[in-house]
């Protein structure tokens, strides 16, 4: 080896382990999955997927579990807006599955690739109802009209649509793992954004026999009761026999069993696509400094208050699966986090790990910190959920809430209706309504918060709904869906 060769490869031995800690060049993967909530992986207790989620599992128990993990609206599209913008709904404008993202909304995709890397978005968009169009910010774009399809999908590929054989679970995998090897010597940020396990479910072929004869699990609030249905508001007795209900499912004539079993099937098919972006990213040798993490985009109810699908505030609606690997920032120890995680969460802590400051129109707040055990002292304790009535499915009204550490409440603007209060230490279930007493009556008039008997309630949802406000207040939104009452409280006539 002469001088200059041997000058050369101890410079490169030297930039070595520079390189491998700085975050401005740190590779980041987002896989996201549509409609898997948070208790559906076999690491975390399900167990009909203990043994079936191998890479999931991997990154929950080497990785970092974020195990209070939740959406601010509980619905495809505005979530997934949430996600790109780090912004609440009502900051962002997506309230529907229709509603196109304003291109001039800064996204973490747009400023990643500002900051040089090569940018990828594969899979479903969703925003803007049946618009397939390449959106600002991606190098590489795979992707679909509305939800797709499962099998042998017609797919826009940087903006020339063909039809492609295969599972669009594995069709996006492939491209993955492509991109991966495309651009391996260069920053890049890959968008991985799964069409499963949305309904209607359709697993790969090689799935298709799998859980047959387990007993369906069936939550407590699956059955039928008076007592529940007495002190839950009316809306939630007129969904049940819809198409998200348990007793309309999904407007198919399969029954809830197959339903369930074939949601489990798809989410094999998403863990195998997790353990090939690893795979791929092992052999590049860039599996110990990239940032991996994987998302649902909401939860889904599986007959909780006699319920399906998601849109409402219960905690399996809500709450998501929310995993982080990255060796080279977390270690490979483990580690439950219970700071509170946000789909707001998601583009500030891909920002700082490319060392770029997230702009002040993101509304939430890098991981990366709670990620390694540093959670600030001034972390967030609650934080608001919105829920803006669809035309399309009228059954599920409007829903304004605020979920804490310890308590969730729910009311419903403009609904003639009970607002719901739940401790969630004591009923995890969600089945004693604290609010049942608060009904407003066909003669009476006032703010629900006026009708609660108990003054102790009374009191404590008061200052809900102050903090409430203050969180409409701090993020642009309407300070009256808190629901106050005025001071005095005048009834006007």
């Amino acid at each position: 080896m002469n001088r200059r060769s041997f000058l050369h490869a101890a410079g490169a031995l030297a930039a070595a382990p520079a390189a491998r800690t700085q975050p401005s060049r740190r590779n980041i993967v987002f896989i996201l999955a549509d409609d898997h909530r948070y208790d559906f992986i076999g690491a975390l207790g399900h167990p009909w997927l203990n043994g079936h989620t191998p890479n999931m599992d991997r990154m929950a128990r080497r990785g970092v579990h974020f195990a209070n993990a939740f959406v601010t609206s509980s619905l495809c599209s505005p979530s997934r807006a949430s996600i790109l913008t780090g912004q609440y709904m009502h900051q962002h404008k997506v309230f529907d599955n229709f509603s196109p993202l304003d291109a001039k909304t800064p996204t973490f995709p747009q400023l990643l690739r500002e900051s040089g890397y090569k940018t990828a978005f594969l899979g479903k968009w969703h925003m803007g109802g049946e618009s397939d169009a390449p959106q600002p910010g991606f190098d590489h774009w795979l992707s679909f009209r509305g939800q797709g399809e499962y099998t042998d999908p017609e797919m826009n590929r940087d903006g020339v649509r063909e039809r492609v054989p295969g599972n669009m679970t594995d069709i996006l995998t492939a491209d993955a793992r492509r991109f991966i090897r495309d651009n391996a010597s260069r920053p890049f940020c890959l968008y991985l954004s799964h069409k499963a396990v949305h309904a209607p479910f359709h697993p790969p072929d090689r799935h298709a026999n799998l859980f047959e004869g387990l007993t369906v699990p069936r939550p407590k609030t699956m059955l039928y009761k008076e007592e529940y249905y007495r002190q839950w508001p009316e809306w939630v007795r007129r969904r049940r026999p819809t198409r998200h209900g348990v007793d309309g499912m999904l407007d198919s004539d399969e029954p809830f069993d197959r339903h369930y079993r074939k949601y489990c099937q798809c989410l094999i098919g998403i863990d195998e696509s997790v353990g090939q972006v690893f795979e791929e990213l092992e052999s590049r040798k860039l599996l110990e400094d990239t940032l991996v993490v994987y998302m649902g985009d909401n939860g889904y109810m599986w007959g909780e208050h006699g319920l399906i699908d998601k849109r409402a505030m219960y905690e399996a609606s809500i709450r998501v699966p929310l995993l982080a690997h990255c060796p080279a920032l977390f270690g490979t120890a483990g580690r439950r986090v219970e700071a509170m995680a946000l789909n707001l969460d998601i583009g500030p802590t891909f920002l700082e790990a490319a060392g770029r400051k997230p702009p002040s129109t993101m509304q939430g707040r890098s991981l990366l910190g709670p990620g390694a055990g540093r959670a600030p002292e001034n972390w967030r304790k609650e934080f608001f959920y919105h829920y803006a009535w669809e035309q399309d499915f009228p059954y599920t009204p409007t829903i304004a809430g605020l979920r804490t550490e310890t308590h969730s409440l729910m009311s419903y603007p403009g609904v003639w209706d009970i607002p719901e209060l739940y401790d969630l230490r004591a009923d995890p279930e969600q089945i004693t309504n604290l609010l049942a007493d608060a009904r407003i009556g066909w003669r009476m008039r006032g703010r629900y918060v006026n009708h609660i008997k108990d003054p102790q309630v009374k009191k404590f949802v008061e200052g809900l709904q102050d903090r409430m406000a203050r969180i409409l207040e701090a993020t642009g939104g309407d300070s009256r869906l808190a629901g106050k009452a005025s001071e005095g409280d005048r009834f006007a006539l």
